[in-house]
């Protein structure tokens, strides 16, 4: 015989197969990490992930108070408006 391996083939022994699975499952995970963190750290995913239309109806209450407050709107106008928001929920 040649005297090198382990008489499995490859050298690696019966292991190779698995250390293969091991290591695709490695960078996988490794991949899946990295999207999951570029995602968090960038404030990812849309607003219906974030709370839905709720916190979408709040944003417009919350701008037409702001409109409100700087005097775009009278107080007729805005609780018409606000009516409507909340209607229409």
């Amino acid at each position: 015989m040649c005297g090198y391996g382990w008489g499995w083939g490859n050298g690696w022994g019966g292991g190779g197969i698995l250390m293969t699975t091991l290591l695709v499952v490695l960078v996988v995970a490794v991949i899946v990490a990295v999207v999951f963190a570029v995602r968090y750290l960038s404030g990812g995913g849309s607003a219906q992930h974030r709370g839905g239309p709720v916190s979408e109806g709040m944003r417009a209450e919350d701008r037409l108070a702001d409109r409100f407050a700087r005097g775009e709107i009278d107080e007729d106008e805005f609780r018409r408006r606000i009516t409507l928001l909340r209607e229409h929920r």
